[in-house]
């Protein structure tokens, strides 16, 4: 059965009390708080057509209603309207974020900042070396057999190895040798490039074929080879203020939240420019059914590296969590452009 602008202006103002108050909301409360230019008989019938419909239950004996997660759903799919970032929110991201001196310290403000913003528990993959790009690779000599290879992704992030070679080695072939493997692998994504490296070895002259063999072991084993993903989290004790909301769940969601996989699984699989909500029981991990998450990709331009978002209970205030969801990735994306 659809459902008619009157309803619909119903329920955005239940969710809108209910999310305000953590009150069931009743008819009267309702005509009083909202312009809904109705009885509150109206209210009341339209309530009760709107549980009949399953986006809002009656909770124990009270004569109040509150949301179901069918009822936040259509909420956020057609009632929550856009929530601008006032200029003082724009300008405490803008502040916490400044001075940020590396990708860890980029990841750790965000993380903190997310927490502080929404009162949720915030959560950010550090970005993944699956979907980076190599920026610039620089080989530093240490003494004439040994060399530190530096390589700098586009997202930020810098992996160090230290390179043994089975012979000396003068400056101007080190200089050789850094601008073959620049002129080779600078801008491709990290995944492309064994194929690359592979390649060096049949267009070095052959002289410096021994040292590129040994160059090209350390290079595939840092553009390649480290697989691992991390997470950032913050705001744990945010969860505290809901327990209400939780009713005696919250232990299996912080055990959830020690799963660095559950929140990879979570976060790290969002599309560019997509703000994805998955609410209550759309939640594909049984622990966190009683729970919201709001994420989003981040990255330089276009190019998506990691992802982002909180974690809260249903009771949220959804168009505020994501516009400042969105906010902060919009910042670091443009952070992580300018490194």
């Amino acid at each position: 059965m659809a459902i008619d602008d009157r309803k619909l202006d119903v329920l955005r103002a239940i969710v809108e009390d209910y999310v305000a108050t953590q009150e069931p909301v009743g008819s009267k409360a309702l005509v009083e708080r909202h312009n809904l230019r109705v009885s509150p008989a109206t209210v009341r019938n339209d309530m009760a057509a709107l549980e009949d419909e399953g986006y809002i239950r009656q909770p124990h004996t009270s004569a109040g209603r509150v949301p179901t997660d069918r009822g936040y759903r259509l909420f956020v799919d057609r009632l929550s309207r856009a929530k601008p970032l006032s200029p003082a929110e724009r300008r405490a991201i803008e502040r916490f974020m400044f001075g940020a001196v590396d990708l860890d310290d980029v990841v750790h403000r965000t993380v903190r900042l997310l927490a502080q913003l929404t009162r949720q528990v915030a959560i950010v993959q550090y970005p993944s070396l699956s979907r980076s790009r190599v920026r610039h690779l620089e080989l530093v000599p240490l003494s004439t057999t040994r060399l530190m290879l530096v390589m700098i992704a586009d997202t930020g992030r810098v992996d160090q190895r230290l390179l043994e070679l089975p012979d000396t080695i003068v400056a101007d072939d080190v200089a050789e040798l850094r601008r073959l493997i620049n002129e080779k692998l600078a801008g491709c994504a990290l995944t492309d490039t064994p194929p690359l490296v592979e390649a060096l070895l049949d267009e070095v002259v052959p002289a410096l074929r021994p040292a590129m063999t040994a160059l090209s072991t350390v290079l595939l084993e840092t553009l390649v080879e480290r697989k691992e993903e991390r997470i950032a989290l913050a705001g744990t004790a945010n969860l505290a203020r809901g327990l209400l909301d939780f009713q005696g769940t919250l232990r299996p969601i912080l055990e959830a939240l020690e799963e660095e996989v559950v929140l990879l699984k979570l976060f790290g699989e969002v599309e560019p420019s997509m703000t994805r909500v998955l609410i209550g029981d759309e939640n594909e991990i049984e622990d966190l059914r009683a729970t919201s998450v709001v994420s989003t990709g981040y990255g330089p331009g276009t190019i998506v590296v990691g992802g982002m978002g909180v974690l809260g209970p249903t009771r949220m205030d959804y168009p505020g969590t994501i516009a400042t969801v969105r906010a902060v990735a919009r910042y670091v994306g443009d952070l992580l452009a300018q490194s």
